[in-house]
């Protein structure tokens, strides 16, 4: 992508390497907390592992909200995004690598939820300072570019659970210097181009555009209920399946189909660039979701079980990406754009609160099965919700 500032458009210089910082992001939590942190509590020797994944997931989720919506906020304030963005960097990393120090699941717990808030203290401005710098007419190619996050924080679980590479401990010494390594060139090499247009403030919102940032943000929530239960459970439930499973094919199963999004994601953000039509991309995302999910909870054997996993990861992540660009379009005011993104980000995080007790009341007694089949309804309920936005 050329620079071309008579478009007032942002650099491609900017744009790639905020998508690394993106990168980071996730690198600091995706491997930790779907491969590293189960296999953790499972070293703790406790019956309960489901138990205490699931409680994990529910104080982890409220420090993560907390944090992102008061980080975000703060950042709003002070008027800088880069300076928050650092210390979080820096707290965050030092907090995952002194996990170790957690000796019972108690403990475990309180360093999560610390850990939570200083990672969100990162993500929180991190994510608002997207919309300060980035116009609406790239907004699809940004969210196209955040679909390499989740795929490289799963390959980040797939390399760090290499057999042979490093001990449950180096494993997380490994994940902080990746974070540390995609966070910083973004910070000391960014030199993004100002969009004062971004950050005239507004004073009120229309009732229709009110309403279509509801809809987003309910949309997103459904999907993400679906996406958090798989986040949490997959090496669970593909090891339901079959017991001798590897966590590190488990983590490679994972990569390969984020890394699939990540061609769509573009293509389909590019596109939805060109023709000014971001709604119908999202509406068809979760729909295929919900097919996918509908494959995995009638899936006989586990090869039928993978495909139905394929279609619902790729569609999923494109939606998440996607969706994160696009919600920088609808928010209301420039002023509270950290705040009202920690709003926002109560889809990726309320979603952990729900699902520990959704899946801990269907899966002992119905099995998972039970679980993809409430999922599916709620995607499609998704795409329903976005495919009567996009008609509007």
């Amino acid at each position: 992508m050329a620079d071309q500032p008579g478009e007032a458009r942002q650099t491609a210089r900017f744009l790639y390497l905020y998508a690394l910082a993106a990168c980071g992001g996730a690198i600091a939590y995706v491997p930790f907390l779907t491969i590293l942190l189960p296999l953790r509590v499972t070293a703790l020797g406790s019956a309960q592992s489901l138990d205490i994944v699931a409680a994990i997931a529910f104080c982890g989720a409220v420090a993560a909200s907390l944090g992102n919506i008061a980080f975000g906020w703060l950042s709003d304030r002070t008027g800088s995004r880069r300076a928050w963005i650092a210390a979080g960097l820096v707290l965050s990393s030092a907090l995952l690598v002194a996990m170790p120090m957690a000796r019972d699941a108690v403990t475990l717990i309180a360093l999560i939820v610390v850990w939570q808030l200083a990672l969100n203290m990162m993500l929180g401005p991190l994510s608002a300072w997207a919309g300060d710098l980035v116009p609406d007419a790239q907004k699809g190619l940004l969210g196209g570019l955040l679909a390499f996050a989740p795929a490289i924080g799963a390959l980040s679980g797939s390399v760090v659970t290499i057999e042979g590479l490093s001990g449950p401990d180096g494993r997380l010494v490994i994940v902080a210097a990746a974070v540390i390594a995609c966070v910083l060139p973004v910070l000391l090499l960014g030199q993004p181009r100002p969009m004062p247009q971004l950050m005239a403030p507004r004073s009120s919102d229309t009732p229709r555009a009110a309403k279509v940032v509801r809809g987003m943000w309910l949309a997103r929530l459904l999907v993400q209920v679906s996406e958090a239960s798989l986040f949490a459970f997959l090496l669970l439930w593909l090891r339901s399946i079959d017991p001798a499973l590897h966590e590190n094919r488990a983590a490679g199963i994972f990569t390969a189909v984020l890394s699939a999004a990540v061609l769509v994601a573009l293509l389909v953000g590019r596109w939805s660039d060109r023709h000014d039509r971001p709604i119908e991309p999202l509406a068809a995302a979760a729909a295929v979701s919900a097919l996918g999910l509908a494959i995995m909870a009638l899936a006989p054997s586990m090869a039928l079980a993978l495909v139905g996993y394929a279609v619902f990861g790729l569609a999923s992540s494109v939606f998440l990406a996607l969706h994160s660009g696009q919600t920088l379009r609808v928010l209301p005011q420039p002023q509270h754009r950290g705040r009202d993104m920690g709003l926002f980000n109560l889809t990726n995080t309320t979603p952990s609160l729900i699902m520990p007790w959704l899946t801990l009341a269907l899966v002992p007694r119905y099995g998972f099965d039970a679980l993809f089949v409430v999922l599916t309804v709620l995607a499609a309920s998704a795409a329903l919700i976005l495919a009567a936005m996009a008609r509007r």
